[in-house]
């Protein structure tokens, strides 16, 4: 029930992210999600994609510096309302939620949540338990 994700440390200069992109390219690894978080001087590139291992290898050859992180994919009703219910089953059972980002797909109603926490076993248990839908990493990597 846990994904891959690729994490990315990048230089805050002008052109890294096209280069990230083009090798993902040119290895033909598909993005499903992505995330960006910078400062000043780097930034953090997450990503979801259909085949991470084939794009830690090529990033890691291309000099990038590279990590692999285990996450939650998690259904999440793409109704207002929907992603505090999701969150309110995790607080109540006090798994601590490092961070998220999300994603919506014309193929459902749901939006698509990428959760990374401290306890992923116990989380997959608590959001299971109470009927909320974890993807497997080939649902995702097949979106």
């Amino acid at each position: 029930m846990k994904v891959k994700q690729i994490s990315v440390f990048l230089e805050n200069k002008s052109g890294r992210l096209a280069e990230v992109t083009r090798i993902l390219g040119s290895n033909n690894i598909n993005i499903r999600a992505l995330s960006i978080a910078d400062t000043t001087d780097f930034g953090i590139l997450r990503l979801i994609v259909n085949n991470p291992d084939t794009a830690y290898t090529a990033l890691r050859e291309a000099g990038f510096m590279v990590s692999v992180t285990e996450v939650l994919a998690v259904e999440v009703p793409d109704t207002p309302g929907g992603l505090a219910g999701v969150m309110a089953v995790l607080g109540s059972q006090g798994i601590n939620i490092e961070y998220l980002y999300a994603f919506v797909t014309k193929a459902s109603a749901d939006a698509l949540v990428i959760f990374r926490v401290e306890e992923c076993d116990r989380a997959i248990q608590v959001l299971q338990g109470n009927k909320i839908n974890v993807l497997d990493e080939a649902e995702v990597y097949a979106l």
